[in-house]
């Protein structure tokens, strides 16, 4: 359980350098953007600054779950960066729906102005450091097996290709087109919204136990092929925070000792925690008729 909470640990630091990431390029896009007159870097801007926010409800949730389990909560706090998460998805809708607004009004005004290219360079750049951070943030979250800060790191990478796209509706703008940039900030909002959503999907649904049924399958599977299990009569798998809890009742030999249904017990939750990393397996063991 210690290497648990080092790994959180370690997942915090990822967490903080998004943070001082976006608060850089977020100022950044914001000002260039009023400077060089582009709704799409603006836009993108905002979106940056949602995921600010984003990214300090993942610090806040991950400094929460290293908290040990107490007598209100025996199973630990790793569900604190789920709840974290979910409030940070309403914060980027609403960020991502006045987005919209703005950009739809700004269409019907009719008197777009084109923006300077420079604002184009501004996202080509920040693009590129954001992947910067996307590759860093993915790399520690595959060596701590973090699925928080993987989800950070997605975040990232999207953050890195909506740059992109704002830089193409400006350098489109350049051609005579100047609502193309209003029309890169309306789809900066439909990316954000996207995100809102895809984050909200995920954390209602670990937040109700469901659980990949493939992945359940895996772990069966795992536990079937353990030495003096006979069958599998019921298993249920939950996810708390980042963490994976199972419960399995497996059926063995009517003539074995307790001793000996003990050992098969350790036995799967060895292997559970060697080949999945799983370290909470709760097994109930019954006699085979």
């Amino acid at each position: 359980m210690v290497d648990i909470y080092e790994d959180i640990r370690k997942g915090e630091r990822g967490a903080m350098i998004s943070i001082a990431a976006y608060l850089v390029l977020s100022s950044f896009k914001l000002v260039c953007g009023y400077l060089f007159a582009s709704g799409a870097l603006l836009a993108d801007g905002f979106n940056n600054l949602t995921d600010i926010v984003a990214s300090l409800a993942v610090l806040i949730g991950l400094r929460i779950s290293r908290k040990p389990p107490d007598s209100n909560h025996a199973y630990g706090h790793f569900r604190a960066e789920t709840v974290a998460a979910l409030l940070a998805s309403f914060i980027m809708a609403m960020v991502g729906i006045q987005v919209i607004i703005e950009s739809i009004r700004s269409l019907f005004r009719g008197h777009e102005s084109v923006p300077s290219l420079w604002s184009a360079g501004v996202a080509i750049v920040c693009a590129l450091a954001m992947l910067g951070v996307y590759y860093y943030n993915r790399r520690l979250a595959l060596s701590i097996n973090n699925s928080a800060l993987m989800a950070a790191a997605k975040d990232n990478f999207s953050d890195a290709i909506v740059s992109i796209g704002a830089a193409v509706g400006i350098i489109g703008a350049q051609f005579g087109f100047p609502w193309l940039d209003t029309v890169a900030a309306f789809a900066v909002g439909l990316l954000i919204c996207r995100t809102a959503w895809e984050i909200f999907q995920d954390s209602t649904y670990r937040l109700t136990d469901g659980f990949d049924e493939s992945r359940l399958m895996d772990l069966r599977s795992t536990i079937e092929r353990t030495p003096g299990v006979e069958a599998i009569k019921d298993m249920k798998a939950r996810i708390h925070g980042n963490q994976v809890l199972v419960d399995v009742v497996v059926e063995v030999d009517a003539d074995l000792t307790v001793m000996e249904g003990h050992n098969i017990s350790d036995s799967i939750e060895e292997r559970m925690h060697n080949k999945h990393n799983i370290m909470s397996v709760h097994v109930h063991v019954e006699p085979k008729c």
